[in-house]
């Protein structure tokens, strides 16, 4: 393939793709923050809304399932954290 056509497929993935990037990136810095604000309800709520994001942009092929199982694991693992700290408060 010609490394003009190719470049002109870049652009055209990068412009559709752009926006899930966007909003993946958006929903999982609101549930870091909810996280540490420490409110427990919201905080389930948004590590949710990021989760259902994150396996969306795996379908898409945005990011790489590994990628997103560690992110996803870390996510849950702070929110279990945060948990088990106002639990024992």
């Amino acid at each position: 393939m010609p490394a003009k056509k190719a470049g002109r497929q870049q652009i055209k993935r990068a412009v559709r793709t752009r926006g899930d990037r966007t909003e993946t990136r958006s929903a999982m810095a609101n549930a870091l923050r909810s996280v540490e604000a420490g409110d427990v309800a919201e905080a389930e709520i948004a590590v949710k809304t990021a989760l259902i994001t994150l396996d969306r942009a795996v379908q898409k092929g945005i990011l790489h399932k590994n990628n997103v199982n560690r992110r996803k694991s870390r996510m849950a693992a702070n929110l279990n954290k945060m948990k088990a700290a106002v639990a024992s408060a």
